[in-house]
């Protein structure tokens, strides 16, 4: 199964950037949709409308987020990392997404793009 490796920057520090990834209100803001959400390992999630599903498996405040997201009966886990860095420019922040589905790869991979981090971009220029 492939796996996904990005980084983008975010103009913001690595506990906001955290804090928007982890509270649900602002999760709320900047996908603009209702979530399921909370910042504790073993409790279900969701964003946008549902359209991505997952468990959360571990937290490390302002550092890391590891979370299994669902892509129906895969034998597999789906498990994304998210990676906060202190950066020159606010956060690097570090995708890495192992496992994705060959089917589903390229439109994940184009989520992860134009949807997830452009989404995150646009709620930290509305600041």
């Amino acid at each position: 199964m492939p796996h996904y490796k990005e980084y983008f920057i975010l103009p913001a520090d690595p506990e906001e950037v955290y804090a928007a990834l982890t509270f649900k209100p602002t999760i709320e803001l900047w996908t603009r949709s209702p979530a399921v959400f909370e910042a504790k390992p073993d409790t279900e999630f969701s964003l946008w409308d549902e359209s991505i599903v997952g468990k959360n498996l571990e937290f490390d405040p302002g550092k890391m987020i590891r979370q299994q997201w669902y892509f129906g009966e895969e034998s597999v886990a789906s498990i994304v990392t998210i990676k906060m860095h202190p950066h020159k420019k606010g956060t690097s922040l570090e995708i890495n997404h192992q496992n994705i589905p060959e089917e589903a790869f390229e439109e994940i991979v184009d989520g992860w793009k134009t949807v997830y981090m452009q989404s995150l971009k646009e709620f930290y220029e509305e600041e």
